[in-house]
């Protein structure tokens, strides 16, 4: 019991260190803060805004039902729906501007994005079925091959 729980541990530490995780829990800490700036943005530049548009009316102001105890804020969730909007918006760009970073640092570089030309699996030479890599027989109509079965380059 004891050597499972070193391996759980082994595991755990080896899942901790990978670089993707490390960059998860960082882009989650940056994306928190970015949230708070983008709420800041709204309440206290983009609502100002619209309410001197609109002639004093802020998006969703008044809309407050009151049910028994319980209080719906339409107005809080229309001020939710524009942070959402503004930081998918600004996501987008984001990912935009670096997937265009990339492109021209390879086009910079003189090595334009390829493709890895894929290989085609092995067939058996009598059937035509595919086979598994290394294989002497074919499974399929146990022909003997003279040479373990081999993946073939994918034609252009």
């Amino acid at each position: 019991m004891a050597e499972e729980k070193k391996g759980l541990i082994a595991e755990f530490k080896e899942f901790i260190a990978r670089g993707n995780v490390m960059d998860l829990a960082v882009g989650i800490i940056i994306g928190g803060a970015f949230t708070a700036i983008v709420t800041s943005l709204v309440e206290t530049i983009i609502n100002p805004l619209i309410a001197i548009v609109t002639g004093g009316a802020t998006p969703g102001a008044g809309l407050k039902f009151t049910v028994g105890a319980a209080t719906i804020d339409l107005g809080a969730f229309i001020g939710a729906i524009i942070n959402f909007l503004i930081i998918a918006l600004v996501v987008f760009l984001l990912v935009k501007a670096v997937n265009n970073a990339g492109k021209a640092a390879a086009k910079l570089r003189g090595k334009e994005e390829e493709e890895e030309a894929e290989e085609e699996p092995p067939t058996c030479p009598f059937c035509l079925e595919e086979v598994k890599e290394g294989a002497t027989r074919c499974p399929h109509c146990a022909g003997e091959f003279s040479e373990p079965a081999a993946p073939k380059p994918a034609e252009a």
